[in-house]
């Protein structure tokens, strides 16, 4: 028997459920079939999915589930979030919580935006650096998966890689006589790459994340700079540790100056690229590389840093549009990932799919970007982000269509991790 838990007047209760679960579907978007089945069933055991059809049966002892009203779908997938940050429009945003907040209270903070996720119907996120809070995202996955809060299943990256003075509290602003609190692992030279790949390995890094560039700008012929954060030597160290120790590199990479560098040390995906170009495009898709393009947190944070005196953001982003769509076309891997916690956790993580579909995407690309094309990301394709036999039993349901309104996406009522049902609002 395992807790069945469920939410009564806003508290989670658990109760006693049978190992066998059954799910009446209405509809079905399985994350992988191009068609939409109905009135099919998904049979469950222990936090795995045994079997999924039109005819398949109701073990005697089973607990049944009805969502025939509904349509379910697989645990959705952030690939880019940050469950330690509160927002961060403008530095002294950013600065705020690095020097005010200690750690332990960030910590009990973030163990609040990982429930968010996962009643949000994220099932799966993909945390890309705790931005100054260390090895936290470690002890969160970890207090996940022993069950002592609850959240979604976490990919973490730790610390992330930056080249020193290039990000974070800059002493340029406060006094060089103090030593500023860092939001990255700084480096310089070879040597201090690897040590730091290794050091974030040992302590639990999923992930690789660099910083690959800043200071973005925009030439005469209308192609968008940026300064490179790192030596050539520095961020090849940094790939092949990384491709030595078997984890992958993601890369913040806005402009082609950090997009194809990083892609030639060996990044599995780029975070934001705003401001890439078709040359980036060409190579992303020939090469595989996955998109991750975070608009939401574009949009939250456009007005504000702008005012603040960086109006790049706000220009790249009223080009974004056009170069997501070139992108989609031109069949470049595009994973769901909003950069959650850049914007605050009270926004709902899902409204980056209505950007998605209004710049392109059929509903159904974008609910795959969020389930079977970030489960491959993350090397869990069979695993995570679908419905089917021997598929983790991470399931979502929604009461509206969101093959006809994305928005529905928003507005989760059901949610199942690894066979635990966390929410039920559908009856």
């Amino acid at each position: 028997m395992k807790p069945l838990l469920l939410l009564i007047c806003g508290v989670s209760v658990a109760f006693s459920q049978s190992s066998q679960i059954v799910i009446k579907c209405g509809k079905l978007i399985d994350g992988k079939s191009e068609r939409v089945a109905e009135n099919f069933t998904i049979l469950i055991e222990g936090n795995k999915i045994k079997e999924v059809g039109a005819n398949v049966k109701a073990p005697s002892a089973a607990t049944v589930i009805d969502l025939s009203d509904a349509t379910v779908l697989p645990g959705l997938i952030d690939a880019h979030t940050h469950v330690l940050l509160q927002g961060d429009i403008t530095s002294e945003d950013y600065d705020k919580q690095l020097l005010k907040e200690s750690t332990p209270y960030r910590t009990l903070r973030a163990a609040k935006s990982c429930k968010t996720a996962l009643m949000s119907g994220f099932t799966t996120i993909r945390d890309l650096e705790t931005e100054g809070a260390m090895y936290a995202d470690v002890d969160l996955k970890k207090a996940i998966n022993n069950g002592v809060v609850e959240g979604p299943r976490m990919f973490v990256a730790t610390r992330a890689i930056s080249t020193t003075g290039r990000y974070g509290l800059s002493n340029s602003v406060y006094s060089w006589e103090l030593r500023m609190p860092k939001g990255v692992q700084e480096i310089t030279g070879a040597d201090d790459a690897r040590r730091a790949v290794r050091e974030q390995v040992s302590y639990g890094a999923d992930w690789i994340k660099i910083y690959a560039d800043g200071s973005y700008y925009k030439t005469t012929d209308g192609i968008w700079h940026s300064i490179p954060n790192f030596s050539k030597e520095e961020i090849t160290a940094i790939g092949e540790q990384t491709r030595m120790l078997r984890k992958k590199l993601s890369a913040h990479a806005v402009t082609r100056d950090g997009i194809l560098y990083a892609i030639e040390a060996g990044a599995r995906s780029i975070e934001h690229g705003s401001g890439m170009d078709d040359e980036c495009i060409k190579v992303m898709a020939q090469k595989g590389i996955f998109w991750c393009p975070t608009i939401y947190v574009e949009v939250w944070v456009a007005e504000g840093r702008a005012r603040e005196g960086s109006p790049a953001f706000k220009m790249m982003l009223e080009e974004l549009p056009e170069r997501f769509n070139k992108a989609l076309k031109a069949g470049v891997k595009i994973a769901f990932g909003t950069d959650v916690g850049g914007f605050d956790w009270t926004e709902n993580q899902a409204k980056e799919f209505s950007y998605m579909v209004k710049w392109g995407m059929t509903p159904l690309q974008a609910i795959k970007s969020a389930t079977t094309v970030a489960a491959e990301l993350l090397d869990m394709k069979g695993q995570l982000g679908e419905i089917s036999p021997g598929a983790f039993a991470d399931i979502v349901a929604v009461k509206d269509d969101p093959l006809k309104d994305i928005s529905a996406l928003e507005r989760v009522g059901f949610v199942m991790k690894d066979g635990t049902v966390y929410k039920n609002e559908m009856k």
